[in-house]
């Protein structure tokens, strides 16, 4: 990444997206942060705005201030909720939340950047997505929306691929994060027997995520669109067993 980019990044407060936020930033690169919080530190070369993506009003407002204030080339959504049922106790409403979030708002913030990526004729985009859209336990809303991200990558793949922009996806499996530890106590039996059945055989760190992410960012990648990177541990093809 020789070149000093922006980019933007949902989430980047906290877990995956802060991980990945703090690389750039030692990198020498400028970061634009919009989550529900503002990252609770500072750096020159960041700025952070707040709002609630799952609502679409506040997400048209702050994507308008962050295209008229910044000239994104690169973005990373990764701000994500699970909003986990089984079925009997699932929710149509929690699809329509999770659309919002996980479709919805990357699709208003790229139209916002889109212009400026294709005057400059470079680009990066990069969803976080999940093991679990392959399918898991309580999942419903989640796995379905984050099964449709994937399908939106690789149609915006195809659509901005002749303007020097890609589009790839970052699935993590289990990953050390809030969220994670939102469903699983932290430190417990269930996590210990979680990463026991994990092949490589230990959860993930958000660090790890945050290092394939880099990959689909960085200007040698010119040639890597329309592609889901399971960053798992091998659960992708064994599953996290009972």
């Amino acid at each position: 990444m020789s070149q000093v980019r922006t980019t933007l990044i949902t989430g980047g407060n906290s877990g995956i997206g802060e991980a990945l936020a703090k690389s750039l930033l030692d990198k020498g690169q400028r970061v634009v942060s919009v989550g529900l919080q503002r990252p609770d530190w500072t750096h020159d070369l960041l700025t952070a705005y707040s709002a609630d993506l799952t609502s679409l009003e506040q997400t048209r407002e702050v994507a308008r201030e962050i295209a008229s204030n910044h000239a994104i080339d690169r973005l990373v959504h990764n701000a994500g909720i699970i909003l986990p049922n089984l079925l009997p106790d699932a929710k149509p409403e929690d699809i329509l939340a999770l659309a919002q979030l996980h479709l919805g708002a990357p699709m208003l913030l790229t139209q916002a950047a889109l212009e400026g990526m294709r005057s400059r004729r470079f680009g990066r985009i990069v969803f976080v997505s999940s093991r679990a859209a392959m399918g898991a336990v309580t999942r419903s809303a989640y796995s379905a929306t984050k099964a449709g991200v994937h399908g939106m990558a690789r149609t915006w793949a195809l659509e901005l691929a002749s303007s020097g922009i890609t589009v790839n996806v970052v699935a993590p499996g289990p990953i050390l994060t809030d969220n994670f530890w939102g469903i699983i106590p932290k430190d417990s039996e269930r996590q210990e027997t979680m990463a026991r059945n994990v092949p490589v055989g230990r959860l993930g760190a958000r660090e790890d995520v945050a290092h394939a992410i880099e990959f689909f960012l960085d200007e040698r990648s010119d040639f890597v669109t329309g592609q889901v990177l399971y960053v798992c541990g091998g659960t992708s093809l064994v599953g996290l067993g009972p």
